[in-house]
């Protein structure tokens, strides 16, 4: 019964293992998509005013706020790559776990079986 209680922690631990990383990379799709909106915000805003040149007196304050939050953002999808690797990391660390405690589980119950003839016998 305790190598079924370690092979149930070890499967939670690869299920939120799993999950975390799958957070972090809808989190990081996210930021890449609303780096692109505002790239186009950006790009319209140019557009409309004829100035591309951020260090222009009259460049739009709409785009200069955007390029901003775009670095921003493009920061924090670099520190989101950081996470995901490490997220990974762990990741492979809880499949090898789990792995490891279904192989205990398994010897386990096979030594079981194979004591079992021998109990009904003596």
């Amino acid at each position: 019964m305790k190598k079924d209680n370690l092979t149930r922690l070890a499967r939670f631990k690869l299920n939120e293992k799993r999950r975390q990383v799958e957070q972090l990379e809808l989190m990081m799709a996210e930021f890449d998509r609303m780096c692109a909106d505002l790239d186009a915000q950006i790009a319209s805003e140019e557009a409309k005013s004829g100035i591309t040149d951020q260090n222009h007196f009259a460049y739009p304050m709409f785009a200069k706020a955007a390029h901003q939050r775009r670095a921003n953002l493009a920061n924090s999808v670099n520190d989101l790559r950081v996470q995901i690797n490490a997220a990974k990391i762990a990741l492979e660390e809880a499949e090898a776990e789990f792995e490891h405690a279904e192989k205990l589980q398994q010897r386990d119950a096979q030594r079981e079986e194979a004591d079992l003839p021998r109990m009904a016998h003596g």
